[in-house]
């Protein structure tokens, strides 16, 4: 498996999103290559998507965001969970694409449907974070483009906090997905 080229992140945030749905996480953990076919994600859309953790500004914490696009932003949530993003769009839009759930495919032996989760399964934590996506050890592997699918849209998860935005279908999963955590 290959990694898809930069020009796959330098693209408009939703349809990055959705061409992620299908596509393969890989990242080789000691020797152990892990993959896992990604079936749902979320999207953020830069400084004006108060949900985006980029719409508190340029920060030391965000400036992955900031920056070109297909680096990982990986970050800790409630102090226990690690949740990993990829950054899409020209640099200084800092808009990225958090991968919620993974089907597994070879060597993932625990689940791995929601962000905390699909990091735990994966070996992805802070150590990853602004990780090049075009490497050779953490990367996206195109997604079977013979292999038919439908996308869902729904409100993305735990973002109530901003206002309208919480209501915006910016949430994508595979139709029908086992793998999916929310419907």
């Amino acid at each position: 498996m290959n990694a898809v080229p930069r020009s796959f992140y330098d693209r408009d945030t939703v349809d990055v999103a959705h061409d992620l749905l299908g596509a393969f996480l890989v990242h080789d953990v000691a020797g152990e290559v892990r993959v896992g076919k990604i079936v749902e994600v979320e999207a953020y859309l830069g400084v004006t998507d108060l949900a985006a953790h980029s719409s508190r500004g340029l920060t030391p914490r965000t400036s992955v965001l900031f920056g070109p696009p297909g680096f990982a932003y990986v970050y800790l949530i409630y102090g226990i969970h690690f949740c990993l993003n990829v950054v899409t769009e020209r640099e200084g839009n800092a808009c990225a694409v958090l991968l919620r759930a993974l089907e597994p495919v070879r060597n993932i032996g625990t689940r791995a449907s929601g962000p905390g989760l699909l990091c735990r399964a994966m070996g992805i934590d802070l150590r990853h974070n602004r990780h090049d996506l075009e490497s050779n050890d953490l990367f996206i592997a195109p997604r079977d483009e013979a292999q038919p699918r439908r996308i869902v849209a729904r409100p993305r998860i735990g973002v109530a906090y901003s206002g309208v935005w919480a209501t915006k279908p910016l949430r994508f999963y595979l139709e029908g997905n086992p793998y999916v955590s929310r419907k």
